[in-house]
């Protein structure tokens, strides 16, 4: 007896479903790879730099899994050096040194300070070492160290802004607000900075300038100031007439508010009184030429 075969064979609907499916799937795949095309084409990359940038993004995960199988197999250095060398191969390496932000110290001293990176593999490039070099540079106030793909090292410096010259024994120093010597000065240069003198006048320099603070209006006529006695300040105007201030903050800064108050109303900078002298504020005693005694003001009288 004969028997009966019977092929499954697919209906007509569902072979059209199946094919509006298929048609579906290659309409949406082409227009995905439209959209990234497009997408790729507007990002201000050639496609040589997101080659790179894909190759050291696939080299950065390569390093990351070499460093936990060598953590367990205690192979760290050789795998470091393997990843560097390919690394070096595909251009990543430190080619170039760009300082930003330099305007007053001399850039040299950065480049020495970066030259122990050159040539090295961005892989390799010790950012905090190099910073933690370059903060102390006197000029440095601060540095942040970043790498610039494919072979560029930028260093961004934060400069110390020049405040005042310290006198010493031998020299002239420029220093900023809190007292860190940036570099000698010669006297011409240093006619255009307050002056400051005295043994421990370096550790007072913020202290000083809150002191000047506390009377703005006097502040372009004051060109030296001199720590006396480890206690208090003597001030020299441009006229070459002093004021001796009393001990302490406070007291310092009263009496030169009352001092002040009264060169506005007598104009005692560029009068006859040669000295004066407010340590037993708020009495004022001044030194004039001529005169065998010293002249006694109660500030707040009229003299």
């Amino acid at each position: 007896m004969a028997r009966k075969v019977t092929r499954k064979t697919k209906g007509v609907r569902r072979q059209a479903r199946a094919q509006g499916t298929s048609r579906r799937v290659r309409t949406a795949r082409n227009k995905g790879q439209s959209i990234i095309g497009r997408l790729l084409s507007m990002l201000p990359f050639t496609e040589e730099q997101l080659h790179k940038a894909f190759t050291f993004l696939i080299l950065a995960g390569g390093l990351a899994g070499l460093i936990f199988v060598a953590n367990i197999s205690g192979a760290s250095a050789v795998a470091s050096e393997r990843i560097a060398h390919v690394a070096s191969n595909a251009g990543y390496e430190v080619r170039r040194i760009q300082p930003q932000g330099v305007e007053r110290m001399n850039v040299q001293t950065v480049y020495e300070r970066a030259l122990s990176q050159q040539n090295l593999a961005m892989t390799q490039v010790d950012l905090h070492g190099l910073r933690e070099e370059l903060v102390e540079l006197p000029w440095v106030r601060d540095a942040r160290v970043s790498r610039q793909l494919p072979d560029t090292l930028v260093i961004d410096i934060i400069e110390r802004e020049p405040h005042a010259v310290l006198q010493r024994p031998d020299r002239l120093m420029l220093i900023d607000a809190s007292g860190v010597e940036l570099e000698p000065i010669s006297r011409a240069n240093a006619a255009d900075y307050l002056l400051i003198a005295g043994p421990g006048a370096q550790d007072q320099v913020e202290e000083l300038t809150e002191l000047l603070d506390a009377a703005p209006a006097l502040q372009n006529q004051i060109k030296a100031a001199e720590w006396i006695g480890n206690r208090r300040w003597d001030l020299t105007f441009n006229t070459d007439q002093e004021l001796a201030l009393p001990e302490g903050q406070e007291r310092a800064a009263a009496a030169l508010i009352s001092f002040a108050q009264a060169d506005g109303v007598h104009r005692l900078i560029g009068g006859q009184a040669a000295s004066f002298d407010m340590r037993n504020a708020p009495r004022m005693y001044m030194n004039v030429p001529g005169r065998s005694e010293r002249e006694e003001v109660t500030m707040g009288e009229e003299s």
